[in-house]
């Protein structure tokens, strides 16, 4: 392995696309070996972990606003604030496993995302269930990556500087 993600070494003389390491699993998700299960597994309770400790941090800051006793309309606001946020922040991030996201639209949701929090969680904890988030698109940017490569190198066959001559 050359380097702390789990990239593997390009033998010499074969060059190629290089899989794109993944938040938590390196390239491990290419052949699905390096503890490639048991890091989803652990990711999965990790997500599901953090999960309920926000959940139990939130319920606390809504404790505080009933002891501040600031009202009810207030109350029921942040409820649905935390609660639009984070499911605006789950369909992004789920939507973001399966296609590239917009950069733009990233930067101008930050804050959103930020605050609906545990809908990311959420998000990663159901689909560490089924692969490695995000897997699924770079697994398909990986072989067509490969595929043009092969294409490419298959195509030549031999020196040019050594072709001969029709005459």
């Amino acid at each position: 392995m050359s380097d702390e993600n789990g990239t593997p070494d390009t033998p010499a003389g074969l060059d190629g696309p290089r899989p794109e390491p993944l938040r938590f699993f390196g390239t491990t998700w290419v052949d699905h070996d390096g503890g490639y299960a048991l890091r989803r597994a652990g990711v999965a309770v990790g997500a599901l972990a953090a999960t309920t400790a926000a959940c139990l941090v939130l319920r606390f800051a809504y404790q505080g606003l009933a002891v501040a006793d600031i009202g009810g309309f207030v109350n029921l606001l942040v409820v649905v604030m935390f609660a639009v946020c984070s499911a605006l922040a789950f369909r992004t991030t789920w939507e973001g496993f399966s296609k590239r996201p917009d950069p733009d639209r990233q930067a101008s949701l930050r804050g959103l995302l930020t605050i609906g929090f545990v809908g990311t969680l959420v998000a990663y904890f159901f689909r560490t269930l089924t692969e490695a988030p995000g897997e699924k698109l770079h697994r398909a940017e990986y072989e067509t990556a490969r595929q043009r490569y092969e294409k490419r190198s298959t195509r030549r066959t031999g020196n040019p500087a050594k072709k001969r001559r029709r005459t």
